[in-house]
């Protein structure tokens, strides 16, 4: 599994964004840094239906955000 860096504009906003997928559980998620910053880990939330971010610094991530970046890893990037 390897690396991806993609950006993405949010609100105005650009962030470059680097994602590695890994496996867990039988199940893929990523680790995502935005801006040269501090890892989180996206899952799938069943519930939400979406790849989200879990970790416990994932209150720190703009909402906006979250969700763009997990609408692009659903879509492979």
């Amino acid at each position: 599994m390897q690396e991806s860096k993609f950006e993405l504009l949010v609100d105005g906003v650009p962030y470059i964004i680097k994602a590695t997928p890994f496996e867990f559980n039988t199940k893929t998620r990523y680790k995502v840094s935005y801006n040269g910053g501090e890892e989180n880990i996206f899952a799938w939330d069943t519930d939400m239906k979406q790849m989200r971010a879990i970790d416990n610094d994932a209150s720190t991530i703009p909402d906006n955000l979250e969700m763009a970046i997990g609408k692009r890893l659903q879509a492979g990037f």
